[in-house]
């Protein structure tokens, strides 16, 4: 995994963010504590944080997925762009990782947007399908177990609406993909998922070099 955008020399990158990047100071105080966490190779790129807040506004969504919070800074740019009655559904298993994320939500003051769920992501999705909210999403994000991707993939075209767009990180995995001789469990999931949306005439699709790789897919009425 990276948490800034691949094949960008230091100093192009920081010229990317510094004529781009207009970071509020809330989402960069979470990503400088969680730069010092452990597992901080999990974090999204700011520049990738912004592109999903752009997308969010120029679709006018007003409910959304999340799949894999961590310490919630995808969930809190989401947030932030979405209208007073916007409202993020966030899946998550670690009461941990997103203490950290709680904590900055609310003092962002978007607690009353998101809507986060502790449990295995699969069986929230499950519930909210079985709620009878499929087609009511605007917009999914999936970043969590690569071995799931494709699960995840195809319970969030359900409940996402036509016209209504997933993105899912991490398909590039640090160019590991292109890699003949990596043939390790996750690498080979994100291959095979890759694979699997190239040929899927339910979404139009987009990969995008951003970060660690991202995808888009927008399903098609």
């Amino acid at each position: 995994m990276t948490n800034k955008s691949l094949n960008l020399g230091d100093r192009l990158y920081d010229y990317l963010l510094a004529v781009s990047l207009r970071e509020p100071e809330i989402l960069l105080k979470l990503r400088e504590e969680t730069a010092r966490h452990p597992m901080s190779q999990m974090q999204i790129a700011p520049e990738q944080g912004q592109f999903m807040s752009l997308l969010v506004q120029l679709m006018g969504a007003t409910k959304t997925l999340e799949v894999g919070v961590f310490t919630g800074y995808s969930a809190l740019s989401v947030a932030l762009a979405l209208p007073e009655n916007g409202q993020v559904v966030a899946c998550d298993v670690s009461e941990e990782f997103t203490a950290i994320a709680r904590r900055y939500w609310e003092m962002a003051g978007v607690t009353d947007k998101i809507d986060l769920r502790i449990a295995p992501a699969v069986e929230t999705l499950d519930q909210l399908l079985a709620e009878g909210q499929a087609e009511t999403f605007d917009f999914a994000f999936i970043d969590a177990d690569k071995s799931n991707y494709e699960t995840y993939y195809e319970r969030a075209l359900q409940l996402v609406r036509p016209g209504g767009l997933i993105l899912i990180d991490n398909v590039l995995w640090s160019g590991r993909v292109a890699d003949g001789q990596v043939q390790d469990t996750r690498t080979e999931a994100i291959r095979a998922f890759n694979r699997k949306l190239h040929e899927d005439q339910r979404v139009t699709l987009s990969m995008v070099a951003i970060a660690d790789g991202l995808t888009l897919a927008l399903k098609r009425p």
